[in-house]
């Protein structure tokens, strides 16, 4: 059987904490910032947080686990 690849895009994306967890980064906090977003979005979107239950599976196995 052929080595399990991870795909590239999600490794970008995504990281597994040490517990297995899998986190994400906030949509809409990169682009256009200045002028658009008050701070207080700003604020609630720094962080990571924990990728929805549904996704887990899928989003695993793209990382190859």
């Amino acid at each position: 059987m052929p080595k399990a690849k991870t795909r590239r895009s999600a490794a970008k994306r995504f990281k597994v904490t040490g517990a297995g967890r899998i986190r994400r980064q906030q949509a809409g906090g990169k682009h256009l910032k200045m002028g658009k977003k008050t701070s207080r979005q700003l604020r609630r979107l720094r962080g990571d947080r924990d990728v929805s239950r549904g996704d887990r599976t899928r989003v695993g196995r793209m990382l190859g686990r």
